[in-house]
Parts: C-alpha cells; structure tokens; sequence
C-alpha cells in the first residue's frame, strides 16, 4: 500500500518507512508555546540544562491573557520575556502581535512539509499550510528546550471528502460544525485527518484553516489538507526556506472515509456544552443572547470581518446584546481599519478589543455572567470555556453572530 501523508513527513524525519502505531523519536522543525512558556521554563529548568537547545527552534508568543489581568498573569509575561531574552530565543511576539495560531504563519512559522509542535491544542491549524502540526504537553515542550526531540505515535489517518457549492449565507464553520457532529467530539482520538475534496481545493487560506484549527475538536492529532494555489501564494512572501509539498499516495491506506456535499448545508450551531452537540440554526432560532464574541483563532480574519461588516453596516447591534471584537493578529486589525470596517462596527455598536484570545481561555475582557448566554465564534463551548461554568455557549459562524447581533435573538441568516 501506499502512505498517507502523515506515515510519509514522520517517516522523512526519522530516516526510514514508519507505520501507524509505531512509536519514533523526532526533532520538529518549529516548538511553539505562549504565555504558559512561564511554567515550562521553570520545568525546563528543573531537567538540570541551563540552554534551550537550538533557540531557533522555538517561537513564544503572548497572547492567552493580553494584556495582563492581573499579577499573576504579569508576572508570568515578566518571567517569560526574562526567560527568552537569557536563551537567544528571537522568535518572541509580545502582547500587541496576536493570537499565536495566526501570528505562527503570518510571521512565516509555518511552511508545507514542515513538522511543527506547539504546547497549545489547536496547533493542528498549521495542517492548512502543508504542514504536520500536532499540539503537545508543557512537559514534552520543556523536554524539546532540553534536548530537541520528541517522541510521537505515527497516527492512522481518516479521510474527510467534501464536494458542491457553498448556498449562500454558509460558510466553513457550518460545515466544520457538521462534521463534528456526524464523527463525534471524540471520533477521531489521535487519528490525522485529511480534508481533501474540489469544495476544499476552491477555498480561501481562511476557511481552509477553520477545519485544521479544529480538526482537535473531533480529538485528532493532526489535520492536513494540500495547499492550493491561494495557500502557496500566501506564503510566497512569508516564508524564506525551500519547501517540498507533501501529498499522500493515492493507493494510501485510511482508517475510516467521510463524505460530505454542502450543496443542501444550511446553518449550523453547536449547542451546550458540547462542540458536537450540532442543530442547524433554525432549531434554535429565537433564543435570547445576551453577549457576542467575535474573535479566536477559528474565525477572526479579514474575511471574517468582511461579512461582519456588511451586515451591520448601517445598522445598531440589540441594546440588549454585548458584541465584543478581537482581531486575529495585529495584521488583521491594521487591514480592517484600513477598510473602513472597524469605524462601521464601532458605529454599529460593537466594543473593538485587542487583538489576542480575549475571554476564549475565560481569563478575562469578556467573562459573562451566570445564566447568560453567549453566541461565539470560537472553537471550544464546554462549562466554564469562557470562565464561568453558569453560562450557555453556543459555537457559530460569523454570519450567524452578526445577523443575531441585530435582533438579540439567535437568527438562521436566511435573507
């Protein structure tokens, strides 16, 4: 049989052919981790080595709490700008950068071919650029800093085939959402997942990566779909290495295959307080919101921002409804003013915040009240996702939260 992508980068890593189940010791070409590189350092440390090994390696970036809610969180980012400027670690971005999964390959981190960890679950966004990206633990990181390897299980692959044309008002999260209640929050538990399809090839760098980013979501190790044209040109100017695509053979061997056409997909809404706990929209339609958060690493893109902006252009978001907007990254927040969108959402009522995780983590700029309920259009809605286990968060599209905005009630954005 032929080899599936995965079997093909980790086989490359370590020298030889490698199948699935089979334990490898590897050295990754990139080790991210963000503002928990305070408590690896201090593990890191505590192995008895004084240099991180290979400083170029790694990229730390800020931004789970950014600024710093507190003393505790400002400290941490002390200990962590310390700790980077003793190690010659260069690849830093402080707090004003953005959300480390889009800063990793606007700053040009990312590149197909490439084998990339990072102490942060939804490291397995950097699959829609070519890459193997996995997400691991704070003591697997320290362990990289000490002596640069890692040991990985080679994981079975399952192939997710997606055909037709989008109708209109859906979008990539309406079908990742989809496909997250049809394979389970826990289908794919350490599997890697192909996305492939002529559907996923006409797609934009933004919505390939909704499905990568939470490919996690459905517990797989990795996702992975080949860069098209779009992809490569992003990266043209980004990264400044030689890189191979990889594909997997067409012989390949997988575990399971899916298949969806999104030509009759309507939207979809994860319910609590679970990713997989998938209506369409139209079930819940109606249901009072009391807060929106616009931002995260799914979906808080300039063309995220682009529907957003249409929709509540002119208009004024519920009086009764908090729209809060974080920007992906600094670079997006820079585009987006400079189209106009931002002055339109300020207008409309919205509360511009900074770019980062904003209240994804529930650490702070955003936390809602007992009871409330919060439309997002994040990744992640199990009890306390956003800090406080008293409220109701659903998971949708950007359109969806827009159109909702306007009535204070969950809308299925049909016009």
């Amino acid at each position: 049989m032929g080899k599936t992508f995965s079997e093909k980068i980790l086989g490359q890593k370590v020298g030889k052919d490698v199948v699935p189940g089979e334990i490898i010791e590897v050295e990754p070409d990139v080790a991210m981790s963000h503002d928990n590189t305070a408590a690896i350092s201090k593990t890191f440390y505590k192995i008895g080595v004084d240099q991180v090994y290979k400083p170029g390696m790694h990229v730390v970036i800020l931004d789970h709490c950014t600024p710093a809610a507190n003393e505790k969180f400002a400290e941490n980012h002390k200990d962590i700008r310390e700790f980077v400027r003793k190690q010659g670690i260069r690849n830093f971005y402080d707090i004003h950068v953005g959300i480390c999964h889009q800063v990793m390959h606007e700053k040009g981190h990312v590149w197909p071919g490439a084998l990339i960890v990072g102490s942060d679950s939804h490291s397995t966004s950097y699959g829609a650029f070519g890459a193997f990206s996995a997400g691991i633990g704070r003591s697997e990181m320290a362990a990289i800093m000490a002596r640069g390897k890692i040991w990985l299980r080679v994981p079975e692959t399952i192939k997710i085939v997606v055909d037709g044309e989008f109708p209109e008002a859906v979008s990539a999260k309406d079908l990742m959402l989809k496909i997250a209640r049809e394979i389970g929050a826990d289908g794919a538990l350490y599997k890697a997942i192909e996305f492939c399809g002529p559907t996923i090839d006409r797609m934009s760098v933004a919505s390939r990566f909704v499905f990568t980013n939470m490919a996690v979501e459905i517990g797989a190790k990795a996702g992975y779909m080949i860069p098209n044209q779009a992809t490569l040109g992003y990266l043209k100017d980004r990264v400044s290495q030689p890189f191979e695509v990889i594909e997997s053979d067409p012989n390949a061997e997988y575990e399971a295959e899916y298949h969806f056409d999104v030509s009759t997909l309507e939207p979809m809404i994860a319910k609590p307080h679970t990713v997989d706990n998938v209506v369409p929209v139209s079930e819940v339609k109606g249901t009072r919101i009391d807060q929106i958060f616009f931002g995260s690493c799914t979906n808080a893109r300039v063309e995220d921002f682009e529907i957003v902006a249409e929709i509540l252009r002119g208009k004024r978001v519920h009086p009764d409804v908090r729209m809060l907007v974080f920007p992906a990254s600094q670079e997006v927040y820079l585009e987006v003013l400079k189209k106009g969108w931002i002055q339109e959402l300020v207008e409309a009522g919205c509360v511009i915040m900074n770019p980062g995780c904003g209240p994804c983590m529930g650490n702070h700029e955003g936390v809602p009240a007992n009871g409330e309920v919060v439309l997002a259009t994040s990744n992640r809605n199990f009890k306390g996702r956003l800090g406080n286990k008293e409220s109701f968060v659903y998971l949708v599209s950007p359109r969806t939260a827009a159109m909702s905005a306007l009535t204070g009630k969950i809308e299925d954005c049909w016009y």
